[in-house]
C-alpha cells in the first residue's frame, strides 16, 4: 500500500510538473511601413509601376507566356532538388515521432525456456545454495542448515543437476517528464520540421525563379539570333551591291573588304548564340530533371522575350517575415534553440522512473499456469547528477550562445531580404528608364543606315559610313534585347525577393496537419 501511495503521489507531483527553460517569443522582423524604392519609382514615368497590392503568389502567371506557365507547373514534381528536399522533410518528421514516444510508457512482453545447470564452483557454492543439509529430520523441523537444495547432479557428478526454467511476462517503464524536458524535446522537433518545411518552400521558390530566368533568357537569346541572322542577310545584300559596284568600275576593292569582313564578323557570332542556346536548354532540363537536350524540341521555336505586365503588386513590408520561407526558417531555427535551452536546464533535475513487471516462473511448464508461479515488481527510482566534471554547465552555456546566434542570424535574414527587394525595385526601375533611350538610340541608327545606303547607293558617301552604321544598329539592337530580358528577369527577381510562389504547391495547412498527425503515439 505505501508504494501505491508513493505512486499517487508521483503522478500527482507529474500533473503539476513545470517546463523549465525560456518560453519562445516571436522576434520583431523591424521592417518599414512601404518600401522606399517603390515610393521613389511612384514619381518616375515608366511601362510598369508597382502597387502596394497583395502580391499575385502565381506570379509567373503575369507574364501571359503559357509555355513558361507549363514549365512552372512541372518543376515541383519534376526536380530532383525539391525530391531530396522534400525527403528530408519526411526525416524531419519521423525524427519528431520517436522524439514525441518518449512522452509515453514502454511496454515489453517477454517469454523464455531455457535449461540451467549452476556451476559447483560458481557463485552458488558461496552462498552454499548447493549443500545438502545433516539430514531429512533436521531439515524438516527447522534444526538443519535451512539453505534450499538443487537437485543433485547424480552419482560421480559434481554440483547440481541441470534443471528446466519457464517464464512468461511483461515489463513497463515510464520516466516523468517533471521537469518538462520531454515537452522541450518535442517543442524543438516542432521547430525543425517547420524549418524543414520552410527550406524546402525556399527552395521550390529558388527553383522556380532559376526557371523563369532561364526561360527568359534563353528567348532573349533566341531574339539576338534572329537579330543578327536579320543583319547577316541585310550584310550578304550589301556585299553583292558592293561586288556589283566594283565590277562596273564604282566601288573600290577596299570597300569589297570591308563589306565581306562584316559577313564573316556576323557570321562568328551565330554559333556563339546557338552554344548558348543550348546550354540554356540545358539549364532548363537538368532544373526540370531531364536530359540534356529534352527540352529542345519544346523550345526551339523562337519566341519573343515575355513582356512584364503594367502594374506589379509588391505587398506590404510587414507581411514580409510570414511570406518569405528564408524569414520563417531562421524564426523556427531561433526557436528549436530556444527550446533547447529547456532540455539541457531540465538535466540538472532529478530524474523519476517508475517501473514494474509482472509475470509467471515455474521449473516445470505444466506448474507455469499455477496461482503460485506467479511473481511482479513494482517501484520508482530516482536518478539524481552529483559530479558531471562541468559537462551540463558547458552544455546549458552552448544552447544558450546557439540561441544568441540564431537571433543573429534571423536578423541578418531579414535585413538581407529587405536589401534585395529595395535592390530589385531599384534595378526594375532603372532598367525601365533606359529602355525608351535604348529604343530611341535603335530608331535613330536605323535611320542612319538608310540614309548611309542611300548616299553610297547615290555615289555622295563612302562604304565606311555604311558599315559604321550596321555596326551601330546591330550594337544597339543587342543593348535593347539585352535590356528588355534584364527587365523581365529583374521582376522575376522581386517576385522571388517578395516571397511569392510555394503557397499553392507547399501550403501551411498542409504541413500544420501532418505536424498534427505525427503527435499520435507509435509503436
Amino acid at each position: 500500500m505505501n508504494i501505491i501511495k508513493l505512486q499517487i503521489v508521483v503522478a500527482a507531483a507529474l500533473l503539476a510538473g513545470c517546463t523549465v527553460g525560456p518560453n519562445f517569443t516571436r522576434p520583431d522582423a523591424k521592417l518599414p511601413t512601404a518600401w522606399c524604392a517603390a515610393e521613389c519609382q511612384a514619381k518616375q514615368t515608366v511601362p510598369t509601376q508597382t502597387t502596394p497590392a497583395p502580391i499575385n503568389t502565381a506570379w509567373w502567371t503575369s507574364f501571359n507566356d503559357p509555355e513558361l506557365v507549363k514549365l512552372e507547373e512541372r518543376v515541383a514534381d519534376a526536380n530532383l532538388d525539391l525530391k531530396v528536399a522534400s525527403l528530408r522533410l519526411a526525416e524531419s518528421r519521423a525524427e519528431r515521432s520517436i522524439t514525441a514516444a518518449d512522452q509515453y510508457p514502454t511496454i515489453n512482453g517477454n517469454a523464455s525456456a531455457v535449461r540451467e545447470r549452476a556451476s559447483a564452483n560458481g557463485v552458488m557454492s558461496i552462498a552454499g545454495a548447493i549443500a545438502q543439509p545433516t539430514n531429512a529430520a533436521s531439515a524438516a523441523n527447522g534444526t538443519g542448515s535451512g539453505v534450499v537444495t538443487l537437485p543433485s547432479g547424480g552419482k560421480g557428478s559434481s554440483g547440481p543437476a541441470p534443471f528446466n526454467l519457464f517464464q512468461a511476462g511483461f515489463d513497463a517503464s515510464w520516466e516523468l517528464d517533471l521537469w518538462g524536458k520531454v515537452r522541450r524535446e518535442i517543442e524543438a522537433a516542432d521547430a525543425s520540421v517547420d524549418a524543414q518545411a520552410d527550406a524546402r518552400r525556399d527552395l521550390l521558390m529558388s527553383t522556380m525563379a532559376e526557371v523563369a530566368r532561364d526561360y527568359i533568357q534563353l528567348r532573349g537569346i533566341q531574339t539576338d539570333y534572329t537579330i543578327t541572322l536579320d543583319n547577316l542577310n541585310a550584310a550578304k545584300d550589301a556585299e553583292r551591291v558592293t561586288r556589283e559596284r566594283s565590277a562596273n568600275g564604282l566601288s573600290s576593292e577596299l570597300d569589297v573588304a570591308e563589306a565581306a569582313s562584316q559577313v564573316s564578323a556576323e557570321n562568328a557570332i551565330l554559333p556563339q548564340l546557338a552554344q548558348q542556346e543550348d546550354e540554356t536548354i540545358n539549364r532548363l532540363s537538368f532544373l526540370l530533371g531531364q536530359a540534356p537536350g529534352a527540352l529542345r524540341t519544346e523550345l526551339e521555336e523562337s519566341k519573343p522575350v515575355p513582356p512584364t505586365p503594367p502594374m506589379v503588386p509588391v505587398g506590404l513590408p510587414s507581411d514580409l517575415a510570414r511570406r518569405r520561407p528564408d524569414i520563417r526558417e531562421a524564426e523556427a531555427s531561433l526557436h528549436q534553440a530556444t527550446a533547447e535551452i529547456g532540455v539541457a536546464k531540465a538535466d540538472f533535475y532529478p530524474s523519476i522512473t517508475l517501473s514494474g513487471s509482472a509475470g509467471l516462473q515455474a521449473l516445470q511448464f505444466s506448474q507455469l499456469g499455477n496461482w503460485g508461479s506467479r511473481q511482479f515488481s513494482i517501484g520508482p527510482s530516482i536518478s539524481l547528477p552529483i559530479f558531471e566534471g562541468g559537462r551540463l554547465k558547458a552544455t546549458l552555456n552552448l544552447r544558450k550562445e546557439q540561441q544568441q546566434e540564431a537571433a543573429v542570424n534571423y536578423q541578418r535574414v531579414v535585413l538581407s531580404a529587405w536589401h534585395e527587394i529595395d535592390n530589385a525595385l531599384t534595378q526594375y526601375s532603372s532598367q525601365q528608364l533606359r529602355h525608351d533611350q535604348l529604343a530611341a538610340e535603335v530608331q535613330d541608327n536605323q535611320r542612319a543606315l538608310r540614309l548611309a545606303q542611300a548616299q553610297y547607293t547615290a555615289g555622295t558617301g563612302s562604304f565606311l559610313q555604311v558599315l559604321d552604321a550596321e555596326r551601330r544598329l546591330l550594337s544597339a539592337q543587342q543593348d535593347l534585347t539585352d535590356n528588355t530580358t534584364q527587365i523581365s528577369t529583374t521582376l522575376v527577381s522581386l517576385y522571388k525577393a517578395l516571397g511569392g510562389g510555394w503557397e499553392s504547391t507547399y501550403p501551411e495547412a498542409a504541413t500544420a496537419k501532418v505536424a498534427t498527425a505525427a503527435q499520435a503515439p507509435r509503436s
